[in-house]
């Protein structure tokens, strides 16, 4: 038995209570979590603004110690200390064997519909795994493309935020954007993605990093993490500062809340043939767009799903630029919590002052 965050009706919260793990499968791995962050896409989930099939555990940026593992598992074992990924794969589809694994619908990496599920409660009761991880829990049974091995000396708390904040905020500069050393950049959302970001585009080497956020401690954490300008996102001449700023705009526009407002934003940042990168979970209706001067002006609009990583090989570097002291994972950190006190991490974030709640798991 373990126990689990579990979300049993969207606005309602997150109920804790126990659940049985099965056994592991052939590919499966069997993990002891250590860490997990509290990321909005899971807030999205809790408040119904995304529909999922209930009840279920929520959760995905986590990091812990690999108990068990199926018979057929080779990637990972019994002791090693893993950090888990929502962008689980197959390695066999048409985006992975062309090297865009974060594209990968991870078709074989789920239970098939009439095997046993993974996650039961009350004698035999369905708990539907979230983003095939489901981390609000003492324990996570996934499929073994969907964990990587990392250095032991790694702190957990802090390598939770690399399963997907940092994966998708350092992986959009370094995979999506591929920024040229000198190039600008501006950030529109100061959470932990989008600082993420920020502190990549300063490993990356961009001339100005420009963090737009409202809200004032968020700007203050982004000059920590590495921006050089800071700008009011809700100013009504938001755009116009930053392309005052940038000399006419930024070559890269990356947008880390999932509003349109912010969206919109982003774009209007944009110099000649820079391009906007759209990381947020928006509201299913919205809609960003590139007009015709834009297109003319040769900007460009695209998607970076969790920074189009290709996580056995972009986490355990993101690891290592921690370990030699390039990556900044503690300043992400807010606070510290229990399992117990999930909901009051959540309120936090609606409140949107801070960075990452990680709750820590004895």
């Amino acid at each position: 038995m373990a126990k689990a965050a579990i979300l049993e009706q969207p606005g309602k919260g997150l109920t804790i209570g126990e659940v049985e793990l099965a056994d592991p499968a052939p590919h499966e791995v069997l993990i002891d979590t250590k860490a997990c962050g509290l990321c909005h896409s899971d807030l999205h989930f809790v408040d119904g603004a995304y529909p999922h099939a209930l009840p279920a555990i929520p959760g995905h940026e986590a990091a812990g110690v690999v108990r068990a593992v199926g018979s057929e598992v080779r990637s990972v074992k019994p002791g090693d200390h893993v950090v888990s990924c929502l962008s689980a794969f197959c390695g066999q589809c048409e985006f992975c064997v062309t090297g865009r694994m974060a594209l990968c619908m991870g078709a074989g990496t789920r239970r098939d519909a009439d095997a046993p599920v993974r996650i039961t409660r009350n004698g035999g009761e369905t708990v539907n795994q979230m983003l095939n991880l489901s981390a609000f829990s003492e324990q996570m049974l996934i499929h073994e493309n969907a964990c990587v091995s990392i250095d032991k000396d790694m702190p957990l708390d802090r390598a939770a935020l690399i399963g997907c904040a940092v994966t998708t905020g350092a992986g959009t500069i370094f995979n999506a954007a591929n920024l040229t050393p000198g190039e600008t950049i501006v950030v529109v959302g100061c959470g932990g993605v989008g600082l993420a970001a920020i502190n990549a585009a300063k490993i990356a080497g961009a001339g100005m990093v420009i963090a737009a956020d409202p809200i004032p401690e968020k700007r203050e954490l982004a000059k920590v993490l590495g921006a050089t300008h800071t700008v009011d996102a809700m100013a009504e001449d938001a755009a116009k500062q930053i392309i005052k700023l940038s000399d006419g705009g930024v070559h890269y526009a990356i947008e880390a809340v999932g509003r349109q407002a912010s969206a919109d934003l982003a774009v209007a940042s944009l110099r000649r043939g820079g391009t906007a990168i759209i990381l947020g979970m928006m509201p299913l209706d919205c809609k960003v767009g590139l007009g015709a001067m834009d297109l003319l002006g040769g900007k460009k609009l695209q998607g970076a799903i969790m920074g189009y990583n290709q996580f056995p090989v972009d986490l355990p570097r993101l690891v290592d630029f921690y370990m030699r002291g390039l990556l900044d994972l503690d300043t992400l950190i807010a606070e510290r919590i229990s399992l117990d006190e999930i909901n009051q991490g959540f309120d936090k974030m609606r409140d949107g002052h801070s960075a990452r709640s990680v709750i820590v798991f004895d």
